[in-house]
């Protein structure tokens, strides 16, 4: 099994934030039972305002292969360059095993 978790820091001059937050969270955990190998994604959107980022990525996936597949994924690249890549200004990720 693999984690692989993403903090990302949402644009200042994005006025509805928690409306950004609300889809991305949607479209990404809706990738659940869509992509061979993805076993858990669960988006978090209300951290502490001691938090670095504005949204974070907590996903399972059940080998590094199903995280390369999960990445290279025609569904997962729709939802980043639709939403997540628009509206995101920093991102920091850490992918291991478990």
């Amino acid at each position: 099994m693999v984690k692989h978790m993403i903090i990302w820091k949402l644009k200042d001059e994005i006025a509805d934030k928690e409306a950004v937050k609300a889809e991305i969270k949607a479209a990404l955990e809706g990738l659940i039972g869509r992509i061979e190998g993805l076993t858990e994604m669960k988006i978090l959107t209300e951290g502490f305002e001691s938090s670095a980022g504005d949204l974070m990525m907590d996903s399972t996936l059940t080998s590094r292969a199903a995280l390369e597949a999960y990445q290279a994924h025609p569904a997962h690249q729709e939802v980043a360059n639709r939403l997540v890549r628009p509206a995101v200004s920093s991102r920091l990720s850490f992918d291991y095993e478990l």
